[in-house]
């Protein structure tokens, strides 16, 4: 079969590696370093580990669902575009919720000693500790000494001002009497004796004092007030007004705290019906926690549909034109540009300011970086080529594929170590950084390691033909899986801000040898025409599956033991599982399959050749139910 001339090759694999390579780069610009942003907002590990884990499982339901709908409306490329837009603009909405705890600021650095410290909004030095209340000090020099203590004492019990100065001229009996009472001395200077300031000025003012300070006090009677100049009675009398303004401060808080509850009960009642209400009731960590998981929720199901939707399109498109081989080539470009986004955005954020934009710290860069990358790869996705064959994936979906997967044995132990190493992924991609800035890190040393784990794993071409000639696709799964863990465990002993960097050379086997040899496995599994499907129950379905898992552990695992042992205890589950692994693929039974591309090929040859092809297919048949009977035996 000729390829079709009308259908420019390259322009389509130059359009597709270009889209693939913008839409890694946007992603890997934010997600490496989302769970940062979280940290930052100060929500809890575990509360972090929700957020992620529900992103993965919307992903791992969403994204067969929009690709059938797309593809069933024939609307794939308004989902292309729509995801780009639409995810790029709820991203940014995750900027305008206040942080509950701030753990980076610019103004408050290595300031413990308790001097004055800056403003945060940038309005002068604020002091640490707060003048004491003094009351003024007359200047006058007739006036006695003796009344100030006095004043002072009757402030700080009845918690009101002073008195005026002409109301302390004319006061200065009844002042007298009080410093009597509370045992202070009057000094010998004082020329006018202490009966004769009794007998010219009675002085009703401690019985007007109440109404100085506007308290509801009835006036003392006369009997008190004679009693009181000759028995001393001031304190009797102090002690009746502080009597009655605790009773009239008493029932006025009652009254308050009543109004109160009252109010508290109509507005519990309106909350009982509202949603964003009950948030009003939860503490401020809650409050963000549930609001951030919203719109993470969302941002989510904007941006899963574009892998999918846009892989099918292209990829039908080629199949359409006969070149879809060539269509592997553009994984590397996504790698590619992974690494590019995570490193760059690394080096730039760690050269900001802490504070852009305004007010948004400097992590708010990722998200202006993500949305413009996305809105970026419009034109791209606008002139990116979608073909639609209906026909195509009919008998060979998901379910067959899963059906295919069921049927092998050694299918089902690769299942089962992909959703493992999403289990252990997840808990490297979402705590790895925690542990990085505790140690030291900044986000230019994050970025470099990220890209370089991301340019070893894209190097593992190279070293292919080598390592398939010294071990089988089995082993080599089982070396990325020990790789793997290996990574977790170097990554508990971090020391230094660059500590990470040798532990991140391993992921030329941990990610680039393990996924050749679930290639391997797919293909031997695989059917004519579900090769993708069957593709797709590894990387996507059982990896997010896996993930999904490992994040709502992991969080929970932080909370209560720490990052250190979260690194361990995955470790350690990682290498028990390559303990068990090479024993279980010994004891699976072995299953032959015949070669399909041969038999086609067989079809189209000379008719000399047709015998020659009859007996090896006869000869292909019986080796294959020879190992299948041998193989049921042995299980």
């Amino acid at each position: 079969m000729k390829r079709n001339s009308q259908i420019n090759i390259q322009r389509t694999l130059a359009l597709a590696g270009a889209f693939h390579f913008l839409s890694s780069c946007a992603r890997a610009s934010l997600l490496p370093f989302l769970t940062l942003f979280l940290r930052q907002q100060g929500l809890s590990p575990s509360m972090t580990g929700v957020v992620m884990g529900t992103k993965h499982l919307i992903a791992l339901l969403w994204s067969p669902a929009s690709s059938l709908l797309s593809k069933h409306y024939n609307q794939r490329r308004p989902v292309v575009v729509g995801s780009l837009v639409c995810s790029a603009s709820v991203a940014l909405l995750l900027l305008f919720f206040p942080p509950v705890e701030v753990h980076e600021n610019c103004h408050f650095t290595s300031d413990l000693s308790g001097g004055p410290t800056q403003s945060p909004t940038g309005g002068g030095v604020v002091k640490s500790s707060v003048a004491p209340h003094t009351l003024p000090r007359t200047t006058d020099s007739q006036t006695p000494a003796q009344p100030a203590p006095v004043l002072t004492n009757e402030t700080a019990l009845l918690g009101k001002p002073p008195l005026p100065k002409d109301n302390a001229n004319r006061s200065q009996t009844g002042m007298i009497k009080t410093v009597a009472a509370h045992s202070f001395m009057v000094p010998p200077s004082a020329s006018v004796p202490a009966k004769t300031l009794a007998d010219t000025q009675p002085a009703p003012v401690l019985t007007n004092e109440p109404a100085l300070y506007d308290l509801d006090i009835p006036p003392l009677s006369d009997d008190i007030t004679n009693k009181s100049q000759t028995d001393g009675g001031g304190a009797i009398e102090s002690g009746v007004a502080l009597s009655s303004v605790s009773k009239s401060r008493n029932k006025r808080s009652e009254i308050k705290m009543e109004e109160e509850e009252e109010g508290r009960r109509e507005e519990d009642d309106q909350r009982r019906f509202d949603f964003l209400g009950s948030l009003k009731v939860m503490d401020a960590h809650h409050q963000l926690f549930f609001l951030i998981l919203i719109t993470v929720s969302l941002w989510e199901l904007m941006a899963s549909p574009l892998e999918w939707t846009a892989d099918d399109g292209l990829y039908e498109y080629l199949d359409f034109a006969d070149a879809s081989d060539r269509y592997r080539i553009t994984s590397i470009w996504k790698i590619l540009g992974a690494a590019c986004g995570v490193g760059g955005t690394g080096l730039l954020v760690s050269r900001l300011p802490c504070l852009i934009a305004g007010n948004f710290p400097r992590m708010a860069a990722h998200f202006f970086l993500y949305a413009a990358i996305g809105f970026a790869a419009l034109p791209v996705a606008a002139y990116l080529p979608l073909h639609l064959n209906k026909k195509r994936d009919r008998g060979f979906g998901l379910l067959k594929a899963l059906q295919l997967v069921h049927n092998s044995p050694h299918a089902l132990l690769c299942v089962a170590t992909t959703f493992l190493v999403g289990c252990a992924g997840s808990v490297v991609d979402n705590f790895l950084l925690w542990q990085m800035q505790d140690h030291g890190s900044s986000e230019m040393h994050m970025g470099l390691s990220l890209a370089l784990a991301l340019v070893s794993q894209a190097a593992y071409p190279l070293l292919k033909g080598r390592i398939s000639k010294l071990l089988t696709p089995g082993k080599v799964l089982v070396v990325g899986t020990a790789s793997l863990a290996v990574q977790c465990f170097y990554f508990s002993f971090l020391w230094g801000p660059w500590a990470a960097i040798p532990a991140q050379m391993l992921s030329c086997l941990s990610s680039g040898a393990l996924w050749w040899a679930v290639k391997i496995q797919c293909e031997e599994v695989a059917t004519s025409g579900s090769e993708r499907s069957v593709r797709r129950i590894f990387s996507s379905l059982s990896l997010n599956l896996g993930s999904s898992l490992g994040s709502f552990s992991g969080g929970f695992v932080v909370q209560r033991f720490g990052l250190t042992w979260l690194f361990r205890g995955t470790a350690m589950c990682v290498m028990l599982w390559c303990v068990c692994l090479p024993l279980l693929q010994f004891k699976a039974p072995q299953q032959c399959r015949i070669n399909y591309s041969r038999l086609l090929a067989a079809n189209g040859s000379d008719a000399s050749d047709s015998e020659s092809e009859s007996d090896w297919l006869e000869k292909a048949m019986e080796e294959n139910g020879s190992k299948n009977n041998s193989g049921r035996k042995i299980h």
